[in-house]
Order: structure tokens, then sequence, then C-alpha cells
């Protein structure tokens, strides 16, 4: 089975297209903008600008837009991050036609109506609000602000509610003319739907945008000595993060790093973490780690909330299970546990149709290349033990740790 199709239009916007069959299918955009790519007095704009993409274009009002999939059974979605926004749509697949024009009319033609700005500026502040009010959500973006210290990477994405006020028509839309372009915009698409009417709808109503050099830039974060940070949030429990720099997306060490990952403090129940810390001595309800790989960076988060006697053990015990897979090589019966425990999960989430497409339009807008499983299983074959203790040496080096405590 042809495992992708792909396509590039004459003014540089590039189209991936999975076939999958089924009765549902899924499009959408992906824009290679988020919360670094914002100045510093327009922190939250990427976040403000895919909310109001919904809320009119040249053509249509907000409950034109709202109206136009769930009509048809539809959903439309949209998220932001701190280097992608993706709008994209769920939908049976008889209606492509209908979901790829709206997206288009959206992601290129939105008009940002004053009018709809100042209510959602409300409707964002109230996020920001509610968001502060969660800290075991709240902490992992100080943490990120604190291991990239005085960097674009590092602020949150929902913005300051004091900026947010100044927002209008102008500023959202001097941020979509530089950043919404066709050359920095990936559309992405699976189902059963034939390509080459994808392509049809794609030349329709994307071929009229102007081509245009990408003006934007990154700067790679400093690197910046460990900062171990405590903040009295006066929580009924202590929230805790523990990590530092990683692998950006491109680095082949990423993938060694996601099955170093998955041993520590992957979501199976079996993970070092949550059998030293909830299995054996009770101390934690939720104890997990995660690695996020960025475009020139990344992180490793190690997240724990427990009652504040335990805290000190829950940190020594982290510490000490670091220290293992420092000094310790995995056996080879316990590498090959590992990576069918990997693979599996992998395997799984693939069913996941939505997370998918998603996965597929990140890919794309990186790599311009879409593995297989085949191939991601292969990869991840390949790890050998020395190679995990390598990168266990790297990314958890006790002096390039940082830590964050809420208490």
């Amino acid at each position: 089975m042809i495992n992708y199709h792909s396509h590039i239009l004459s003014n540089g916007l590039r189209i991936v297209h999975k076939p999958m069959e089924g009765n549902v299918s899924y499009c959408g955009f992906i824009v290679n903008a988020g919360t670094r790519d914002e100045e510093s007095d327009e922190y939250g704009m990427a976040h403000f600008v895919e909310h109001m993409l919904f809320k009119g274009t040249k053509k249509r009002r907000s409950h034109h837009i709202i109206n136009r999939m769930e009509h048809v059974g539809g959903e439309l979605n949209a998220y932001t991050n701190k280097e992608e926004t993706v709008i994209y749509s769920i939908f049976l697949e008889e209606h492509f036609g209908r979901a790829s024009e709206l997206l288009s009319d959206l992601v290129f033609h939105s008009e940002f109506p004053q009018s709809e700005i100042e209510k959602e500026v409300e409707v964002i502040i109230d996020e920001i609000h509610s968001y502060e009010d969660s800290p075991s959500e709240l902490i992992f973006d100080e943490f990120e602000d604190l291991v990239f210290k005085d960097s674009d990477i590092g602020h949150n994405i929902l913005g300051d509610p004091d900026q947010l006020i100044g927002f209008d028509t102008t500023k959202a839309k001097s941020f979509v003319n530089k950043h919404y372009i066709p050359s920095n915009v990936v559309f992405f698409s699976m189902g059963k739907t034939d390509f080459k009417k994808i392509i049809y709808w794609a030349e329709k109503y994307l071929s009229d945008l102007t081509p245009s050099e990408y003006g934007g830039h990154r700067l790679t974060p400093k690197i910046i000595s460990p900062i171990n940070k405590a903040d009295n949030k006066d929580t009924s429990q202590v929230h805790a993060l523990i990590g530092g720099r990683s692998y950006p997306i491109l680095d082949p060490k990423r993938r060694t790093l996601h099955l170093l990952n998955n041993i520590l403090g992957g979501p199976g129940m079996n993970s070092r973490l949550n059998i030293s810390l909830r299995e054996k001595r009770g101390y934690v309800y939720n104890v997990d780690s995660s690695a996020t790989a960025y475009s020139d960076t990344g992180i490793l988060s190690i997240y724990f909330g427990c009652d504040k006697k335990n805290a000190n053990k829950c940190i020594d015990l982290i510490h000490r299970e670091l220290k293992k897979l420092r000094d310790t090589k995995l056996t080879t019966s316990q590498l090959a546990i590992a990576k069918k425990q990997l693979i599996g999960q992998i395997g799984v989430s693939s069913d996941n149709h939505e997370n998918l497409a998603l996965t597929l339009g990140k890919s794309f807008l990186y790599y311009n290349h879409i593995n297989t499983l085949e191939e991601t299983f292969s990869r991840i074959e390949a790890i050998t033990s020395s190679q995990l203790q390598e990168v266990a040496n790297e990314i958890f080096d006790e002096n390039r740790l940082f830590s964050l405590i809420y208490n």
C-alpha cells in the first residue's frame, strides 16, 4: 500500500495525503509559526490568531463558520504550540471539498473584525486565569521559561492579559501576513479521497495565493547554568519538575531519547519512576517524564505531585533512577523488552486516526517525508544499550538539570 502522496503548488505550499480506507476523512493546515515567533510586544499573538481565525473571513461571519461543518456532522479544531499552529477538520469523506474550502478560507482570508476581537480577548483572559488555577499544568510553562530563560521559546503560549487587551485587527493581520504564507504552510489530509481530487481542490482554493520569501527567524536559546527554584503557591500538595535541555527534532539521538524516556517515565505502569515512587512506596499518584523536540533544541521534563512530607524522598528516588540509567547498561533481555513495549505503543497509537493525521502534517513540515511504521520500528530495533547509556549521560547529567518546585 502507498504510504503517502505529496505535491507542491507553484506558490510553494506543500500538500501531503495518506490514503486510508473508511468513511471518515481528516484534513487541515499546519503553519510553521507559534509562540516563539512572536515579537516582544505581541506575546500570545499566535494563540490569539488561532482563536480569531474562526471569527470571520471576507465572505463568512462567525456563525457561518461554526455551522459549515457542524451541519454535516463534522468537526473543526485548532491548537497552538511553541512552533506550530494547526487548524483541521474531521468529517465524512463525501464532504472533503466542503472542508478544504472552509479551512482555506479561514487560514488565508480571515478578517479579524475588531468587534469580535474585543469579545475573544475576554475569553482568552478567562482561559489564562483558569490555567493559573491548575498548578499541575502551569508548572510546565514556568519550567520551560526557566530552562529557556531570556529566550522566545520560553514564554507561555496564552500570553499576557495586559498585552492581549492591546491587540487589534492591524496587529493580527501583520502577524498573519508575515507567517501565514504558502512556503511556510503544509496542507495535510488522510482518507480515501482520490489524490487528484485533492490537488484539484488545492489548486482551486490556494493557487491564487502570492508566493513570497519567509522573513521569520528563530534564535537558538543560549546555554545557561542550571537553576533550582522553589515557589510558594499555597497548594495542597507539592508539584515538581526536574529536567533540562535535550535534542532538536532533526537530531538522530532523539529516537534513542524516546526509548530512554519510555523506560524512565513513559505512559506504561511499569516505567521505572512509577514502580519506584508509586508502586513500591505509594508516595505519588502521578509521576511521568516527557521529551519534547523543537526545531533547534528540546526539553526533558520529569513531573510528580505528592504530599509535602514526601517531596524530598521523591526527588532523591528520581536522582537514584537517573544515576542507574547513567551508570548501568541495560541487559540484552531488558533492552529487547523495552523496544517491544515502545513498538507496541506506537502501533496502538497509530490506530488513533486523528493523532495520525496530525503527525502526518508535522512530519512533512519538518522532514518532507513520512516514515512507515516498519521504518520507525526498524530504527527502534537498531538502538543499542551503549547508545541509551550515552544519551542518559548527556541528558541526565546532574550538572545540567534544572528543578522547579511548587510548595
